[in-house]
């Protein structure tokens, strides 16, 4: 049985949360919380609190026992995008983009 769980608009750009994303794709829920606990990626923070609610999630809602369980699948895609203004020389202003995240993990039975 799929468990899944969701954020949205996380302040993070999407290329940034793939990255710690494709490191715990395919690990047992318990090594891939140690692999986030010490990974140096603000990100890294946002998945391990989304792990936990995905787990959370597998005892409370389905009965599923936590040690069976592994990241079945974890992907970040792009939110809504802030686009911003910042002045230049000589009166002008230069665009810029602060993106967002949608983070989701899906867990899955061995």
């Amino acid at each position: 049985m799929k468990v899944r769980a969701t954020t949205r608009y996380v302040r993070t750009s999407p290329r940034k949360a793939r990255l710690v994303a494709d490191v715990i794709r395919g690990k047992s829920v318990g090594e891939a919380l140690a692999i986030l606990r010490y990974t140096n990626k603000a990100v890294a923070r946002d998945f391990d609190k989304l792990l936990r609610s995905a787990i959370a999630n597998a005892e409370n809602n389905y009965e599923l026992d936590a040690d069976t369980l592994y990241v079945a699948e974890v992907y970040a895609d792009d939110g809504p995008r802030f686009k911003r203004w910042r002045p230049a020389s000589r009166g002008r202003a230069h665009p810029y983009v602060k993106r967002t995240s949608h983070l989701t993990v899906v867990l899955d039975q061995r």
